[in-house]
C-alpha cells in the first residue's frame, strides 16, 4: 500500500465521456483519487453522491476528484447522468492503475471470485505525492472525511 510521502503513480485514463484524463493534468493542485468496486450499486452511489453533495467545499478549496473503476466507459457516463455527479469518474478496464495503488484484485462475492478494485482512496497533493490514505473506506460521510483532513 502507498504511505504517504510516497510519489502518486501517474496515470492516464479515460473518463465518463471518453477523454482522456491524467493525474499530471492535475498537478499543482491536490487531488482525490478513489477506488470504487461498481458503479451504480449502493455503496458506490453512497460514496459518489457524497462527494457531489460536498462539491462546492472541493471547489472551494480547489480541489479535483477523480473516482476510478473497471466500468467501462459506457456505464460510468449513465452512473454519472443519473445521478449528477460532478466528479470525473475513470475507466480502469484491465485494473492496471488499481494495481499501481494496490486497490484491485480478488474479492468473494456469492461464492465466487471476481476482480475489482478495493474501496480506498488517495490524497494526492500539488506535487503528486500521497498526502493521505484511507484503506477500506466507508462510503458514509467519506467526503466530508477528507475535508476535514484538507482542513488546517
Amino acid at each position: 500500500m502507498l504511505e504517504p510521502g510516497d510519489e502518486a503513480p501517474d496515470f492516464e485514463l479515460p473518463n465518463q465521456d471518453g477523454e482522456p484524463v491524467s493525474l499530471s493534468d492535475h498537478r499543482g493542485h491536490p487531488v482525490v483519487v478513489y477506488f470504487y468496486p461498481r458503479a451504480d450499486t449502493p455503496g458506490c452511489t453512497t460514496e459518489a453522491c457524497s462527494f457531489r453533495d460536498s462539491w462546492d467545499a472541493y471547489e472551494e478549496r480547489d480541489v479535483a476528484v477523480l473516482g476510478i473503476s473497471d466500468d467501462p466507459v459506457e456505464d460510468l457516463a449513465a452512473f454519472a447522468e443519473k445521478y449528477d455527479l460532478p466528479v470525473e469518474l475513470l475507466s480502469d478496464a484491465d485494473g492496471e492503475v488499481g494495481r499501481a495503488y494496490d486497490s484491485f484484485g480478488p474479492v468473494e462475492v456469492g461464492g465466487e471470485t471476481h476482480h475489482v478494485a478495493r474501496r480506498n482512496t488517495f490524497v494526492v497533493d500539488a506535487d503528486g505525492h500521497v498526502a493521505h490514505v484511507y484503506e477500506g473506506v466507508d462510503p458514509e460521510g467519506h467526503a466530508e472525511e477528507i475535508l476535514a483532513d484538507l482542513d488546517p
